[in-house]
């Protein structure tokens, strides 16, 4: 199977789908992983191999992934992963 590699056009595609499509995902994301409890907004500016960075009101937070990404395909089943190992409160 070949998919896509992760290039800044398929990351600024990722980030719209998510910024569009799953903003709970980029909330829990910044609560769990970026250990913010309190903002107002969340946005998904990049994606690399190794991390993706989130805006959160205007500071810019990093999240590592824990392996680099091999292509797109990697990248959206590590970022339904990281979604499912969050606890629910």
């Amino acid at each position: 199977m070949n998919s896509e590699p992760i290039t800044k056009e398929s990351s600024t595609r990722i980030c719209n789908h998510m910024n569009q499509d799953h903003q709970d995902a980029l909330n829990a994301y910044a609560s769990y992983y970026g250990k913010i409890k309190s903002f107002e907004s969340a946005r998904m500016i990049s994606l690399s191999p190794k991390s993706f960075e989130l805006n959160i009101d205007d500071q810019i937070l990093e999240i590592k992934f824990d392996h680099i990404l091999q292509d797109c395909t990697d990248a959206h089943k590590t970022l339904v992963k990281m979604i499912k190992a969050i606890p629910k409160t």
